[in-house]
């Protein structure tokens, strides 16, 4: 069974939120200057702000925070975040692999930014409501 596609934009404006809730700040994440230099395309999103999106959809699905009994992904490729007022976008699916008699189900979840897998083994286990 496939879950509702989610959908989130990010901006550039996002990361600088991100870097000061996290204390991350890198300039990768703010320069493109600095990240070209690095050999980047360009600026990119906080891995762990792309994870902390894709678990969102993970939350919504599984209807609340304490709901999620696992998660847990790879990175594969960076997302890179245009200097505009667009951004991009993260497009997260997923799909049910497994319903357990324990009332758990476990999700593959895969997202991508421009048509292009930015996760890999991305998992999660949610524990059924009611």
């Amino acid at each position: 069974m496939e879950l509702p596609t989610q959908t989130f934009r990010v901006t550039r404006a996002d990361l600088v939120r991100y870097a000061g809730a996290s204390g991350d700040f890198n300039p990768i994440h703010w320069s493109d200057r600095f990240a070209t230099k690095v050999g980047l395309p360009g600026v990119i999103a906080h891995g762990m702000f792309t994870m902390a999106l894709v678990g969102r959809a993970v939350t919504a699905w599984a209807g609340s925070p304490d709901a999620v009994v696992d998660f847990g992904v790879r990175f594969t490729r960076p997302v890179v975040v245009p200097d505009d007022d667009a951004g991009t976008e993260i497009v997260v699916t997923a799909v049910v692999r497994e319903v357990t008699d324990a009332g758990l189900t476990r999700l593959d979840v895969t997202a991508t930014c421009l048509g292009e897998k930015v996760l890999s083994q991305a998992r999660a286990t949610v524990r059924r409501a009611g």
